[in-house]
């Protein structure tokens, strides 16, 4: 028996074509893959026909490849199709040397790279891309109002538990007797006030009540010296 096919990494939408053993370096090769990124098929060929790079005639081949995979193998519109993707990766590397001063070798590295290229219908890409916009637009105040109403719950929760809360027993067993709430700073104040003031009030009428009585003494005094002088001349 043999085994079972492996799925297709790709949607229906979707084809690809990849060059493999290119005799570029991968920085290199990166630079013409970056001028085709999401671009039209006949834009993206146009491109890599003019280019000056000695590299993007293989390119050229391979993108060809994509788009005849997308028309034969896959039944996709030609005239509708976007390179989505471009990756670019590392291959074998030769190794050469070259002699080098007092015995020495000097090594060179040849590096070749390989560049994977997918095509996809614009159409299908749009449709996505609005449906995953969509998406997001309901999912965000669904979960504006989840949070609210979380929040809204847990306080409520929390003043119940206060009010619940039963009244803490001492030792004993007995409720903690409350205790009279202290009086406070301002209180105090007007109270001192308030004595010191009574205070100085009782000696001051005391103070008039003596002096009344010295005034009434003299006065008395007086009087019966008129009188005795009065006797003396008669």
């Amino acid at each position: 028996m043999g085994k079972p096919a492996h799925p297709r990494p790709l949607s229906e939408s979707q084809a690809r074509a990849v060059g493999r053993n290119i005799r570029v370096s991968p920085r290199k090769l990166n630079l013409v893959a970056q001028s085709i990124r999401g671009k039209s098929a006949e834009t993206a060929l146009t491109s890599l026909t003019f280019t000056r790079k000695r590299i993007a005639r293989d390119v050229k081949k391979i993108l060809q490849s994509a788009i005849a995979n997308a028309e034969n193998n896959h039944d996709l519109d030609v005239d509708d199709l976007i390179v989505s993707e471009a990756s670019v990766g590392k291959n074998l590397t030769m190794k050469r040397f070259r002699p080098r001063a007092r015995g020495r070798a000097g090594r060179i590295e040849k590096p070749f790279s390989q560049i994977t290229i997918v095509v996809e219908e614009k159409s299908t890409l749009e449709a996505a891309k609005n449906k995953l916009k969509a998406e997001k637009k309901t999912a965000k105040p669904a979960s504006k109002k989840t949070a609210r109403a979380k929040e809204v719950g847990d306080s409520t929760t929390k003043v119940a538990a206060v009010e619940k809360a039963p009244e803490k027993k001492s030792a004993a067993g007995k409720p903690k007797a409350q205790k009279a709430p202290a009086k406070k700073p301002a209180e105090k104040k007007a109270a001192a006030t308030k004595a010191s003031s009574e205070k100085s009030t009782a000696t001051k009428t005391t103070a008039k009540k003596k002096s009344a009585t010295k005034t009434k003494a003299t006065t008395s005094k007086g009087g019966t010296k008129k009188s005795a002088k009065g006797k003396e001349t008669e």
